[in-house]
């Protein structure tokens, strides 16, 4: 199986210099490296050519965020799996291995994310995708190692291989003929969960999504937009309501959006309490971008072919912060 490792780059020199010496020494031996750039206006293009000739350059037009960015870039590349994984991620010996066995054992299976531990703190699952990811009924995103902000430590609970619900996209494999069957990446939503929209449009379709914990990447999340950044706040809550009125099934679409308003008016309030109020003003701009493109975002539902029960979990947000519940195995 032909693969290859596609890099997203957008004045990112130092990420480069510090992350892809892993990514060549692990890989070159099994994929076609290539660093698809959103029009840099730095020298990390010319750094890479320098410093590592082996690595191809895509040369996108313009910084489309995350998905516009890869869209445009697989275009122009041949293989039949493609690894999007962002250029703030250290990979590990035979990491590539486990993911392409299961591939080749698989044929249902279409996406496939690899355990991502936390760089500073390898001990840790890092907050991305750590064991892999679900949602909830409220269509809330969370993960096995990481309810919210509460990550757990690998104790190798979350070696195994299993399906999943949505696959990080900082380290994300895909099959290109799925990628290109389900037309890439959803562009309205610039970055921040469009991957998990992809998932649930690939498991409309009956293909599988899966989690190999056999392989092993270290991720320092946050290298392009902080926790802290409001812009990360806006696009986390819109793009969450976008994945609402794009995949959640008709008999319960009402139900879920209307309740995520009034949720998200409970972490508006959260969110003025502690003194945060920039942040109550990205969710209420998250919202007032939806509302703009509601009717645009409505003509692109798809009819759930296979994930009627799409939750894993009633209500994340419920066992969370009432319940206590702060592990993926105490949840419910």
């Amino acid at each position: 199986m032909k693969l290859a490792i596609v890099i997203l780059n957008w004045n990112g020199k130092k990420l480069l210099a510090q992350f892809l010496p892993s990514i060549v020494h692990f890989s070159s031996d099994l994929a076609d490296i290539y660093i698809a750039d959103n029009a840099s206006s730095d020298d990390s293009i010319a750094y890479v050519t320098h410093s590592f000739p082996s690595v191809k350059i895509v040369r996108n037009t313009s910084n489309g965020g995350y998905a516009k960015g890869y869209n445009e870039a697989l275009r122009s590349i041949e293989a039949d799996l493609y690894c999007l994984i962002n250029s703030d991620v250290e990979v590990t010996f035979n990491w590539l291995t486990p993911v392409i066995e299961v591939f080749k054992r698989e044929e249902n299976t279409a996406i496939i994310q690899p355990k991502l531990l936390d760089y500073h703190y390898k001990g840790k699952f890092e907050y991305a995708g750590a064991g892999g990811g679900f949602i909830d009924f409220y269509g809330y995103p969370y993960c096995r190692g990481r309810v919210f902000n509460c990550l757990e430590k690998d104790e190798g609970q979350f070696d195994d291989t299993t399906e999943i619900f949505w696959a990080s996209g900082a380290c994300f494999f895909i099959r290109s003929q799925v990628y290109e069957q389900l037309g890439g990446f959803d562009e309205d939503y610039f970055a921040h969960q469009e991957e998990i929209d992809l998932c649930w449009r690939a498991q409309n379709e009956g293909y599988d999504v899966k989690y190999v914990g056999a392989s092993t990447v270290y991720h320092v999340g946050g290298a392009t937009l902080q926790e802290s950044n409001p812009r990360k706040t806006f696009l986390n809550f819109r793009n969450s309501l976008i994945n609402i009125v794009k995949n959640v099934p008709k008999q319960w679409f009402l139900f879920v959006f209307f309740s995520r308003l009034v949720l998200d008016g409970f972490a508006g309030v959260k969110f003025i309490v502690e003194m945060k109020s920039i942040h109550t003003w990205a969710i209420l701009k998250a919202h007032l971008s939806l509302y703009r493109n509601f009717f645009k975002f409505l003509k692109k539902r798809q009819r759930l072919q296979k994930k009627h029960h799409y939750h894993l979990h009633t209500s994340v947000v419920w066992q969370y912060f009432i319940l206590c519940k702060k592990k993926f195995k105490q949840l419910r």
